[in-house]
């Protein structure tokens, strides 16, 4: 297509609203507003070496190999130097932030929520039989056949049959709440009586729970968690007034 197409700002901030990104792009906004606010006031200023890991990281995780990769990423995404340099100034500052206010606090954050992180390695099959459930709940317990076996058998789809029914590892909030009740309760390797939920029949083999750790990934987890909550509450209590967007139908 030669034709040449111009997109000016109204259309293109048209485009924004149809794309119902609206809500989040103001919710990007305030944050960053909230966040400047704070580090203005707590005085956190990032070294020249956080700024450069900042950077290195960044082309790290966009796959930028070369100064040449950088530029045009760059305009890719519509992004002057300068503007790259704002995105890791904002990214260290925000880190810098979330640790000033929330590393002391992870910790204790950590031990009042452990079971939370507590995740389990399970196996599945789901049946809408209650009664064939149960009956292969206890063939599996008698040995005449393997839980394996049965989800070849009774699984329908294909990539989870070949997996005997693996569910990944998988936490409290991941699994429906009679589920994750048994589950957590079991002591692996464990098969479970048919759990029954208001649409299917779960039959269960808890291979092991896997208790929590705090280590590097969970406590960065955690303060990315306090630090996003506190943003939640900052934004309860302030007004946003935008003066281009018509809200009437």
């Amino acid at each position: 297509m030669s034709e040449k197409i111009k997109i000016d700002k109204d259309t293109f901030l048209q485009q924004v609203k149809l794309s119902l990104k609206v809500p989040e792009i103001i919710e990007s906004i305030v944050n960053q507003k909230i966040i400047l606010e704070k580090v203005k006031e707590i005085g956190i200023e990032p070294t020249v070496e956080e700024l450069q890991e900042g950077a290195n990281k960044i082309r790290l995780t966009q796959g930028l190999s070369s100064a040449n990769d950088t530029y045009q990423w760059l305009e890719k995404h519509y992004l002057s130097v300068v503007d790259f340099e704002e995105i890791v100034l904002f990214n260290i500052i925000s880190g810098k932030l979330a640790t000033h206010l929330f590393k002391d606090k992870v910790e204790h954050y950590f031990i009042e929520h452990k079971l939370d992180y507590i995740k389990a390695i399970i196996y599945e099959i789901i049946l809408d039989d209650e009664e064939l459930a149960l009956e292969l709940f206890y063939a599996i317990s008698e040995e005449e056949i393997s839980f394996f076996d049965a989800a070849r058998q009774y699984i329908q789809d294909k990539d989870l049959q070949r997996k005997g029914g693996y569910q990944e590892i998988l936490g409290r909030k991941s699994l429906n709440s009679d589920i994750s009740a048994v589950v957590f309760a079991a002591k692996p390797p464990q098969l479970l009586k048919p759990v029954v939920t208001s649409k299917e029949i779960h039959l269960i083999l808890v291979e092991e729970i896997i208790e929590p750790e705090l280590d590097a990934n969970l406590h960065y987890k955690i303060l990315v968690e306090l630090f996003s909550d506190w943003l939640k509450k900052q934004r309860e209590g302030v007004e946003v007034m935008i003066d281009f967007l018509d809200k009437s139908p």
